[in-house]
């Protein structure tokens, strides 16, 4: 079955390639080879603005720059999150973007009686793809994948995205060329899959 996949390609440096990059477009060739509908958005080459008040978040029109983003959100039913591990959190441009669009009335019901329940984007499902310094067993094990948890279970889950499945990719420093394309092919095989 065909699906919409979007890549959410969340490296705040564009104007150098880095492995996010490799990993994000290694998985978007293997999911057109399969007949899927890709599409590819970089916050770093969106220029909009950070909100600064829980007023702008909940009641305040989402910038213009990210209308189109946000009907891209809508239109895909499966979504992919890349991004580098930074200060132990995502970049700070990516969860900006991510604040910026899953606003109340868009992924969250801003009357729900139960806010548990409250997610608009149902019937989508994620692969959130981390790249890292340090080993992924020792962020999976010390760290308990806290700010990865966080982003499944606090922005996804709660706009209805699921399941999540996760990729980490650790010691991206040191990577050979060999291990980096052992990478790619498994990404590519996931882009196939759409998982």
């Amino acid at each position: 079955m065909s699906r919409r996949i979007l890549i959410v390609q969340g490296h705040p440096d564009c104007h150098a390639r880095h492995l996010c990059h490799v990993l994000a477009q290694a998985y978007a060739d293997g999911a057109r080879g399969a007949g899927h509908a890709v599409e590819t958005i970089e916050p770093a080459r969106i220029d909009f603005p950070l909100l600064r008040s829980a007023e702008d978040w909940q009641h305040g029109p989402v910038p213009h720059e990210l209308e189109a983003a946000q009907g891209a959100i809508a239109h895909a039913n499966h979504l992919v999150l890349v991004y580098p591990l930074w200060l132990g959190d995502m970049p700070a441009m990516l969860k900006g973007f991510l604040e910026q669009v899953a606003r109340p009335g868009f992924a969250i019901a801003p009357d729900a009686r139960n806010p548990l329940h409250a997610g608009l984007l149902g019937g989508r499902s994620a692969r959130v793809i981390v790249t890292m310094g340090m080993p992924a067993a020792v962020y999976r094990v010390f760290y308990r994948a806290h700010s990865l948890k966080a982003l499944q279970r606090n922005i996804l889950g709660f706009a209805g995205i699921g399941p999540v499945r996760t990729s980490l990719v650790g010691g991206a420093g040191a990577l050979t060329p060999q291990r980096v394309e052992r990478w790619c092919a498994h990404m590519r095989q996931l882009g196939a899959a759409a998982r």
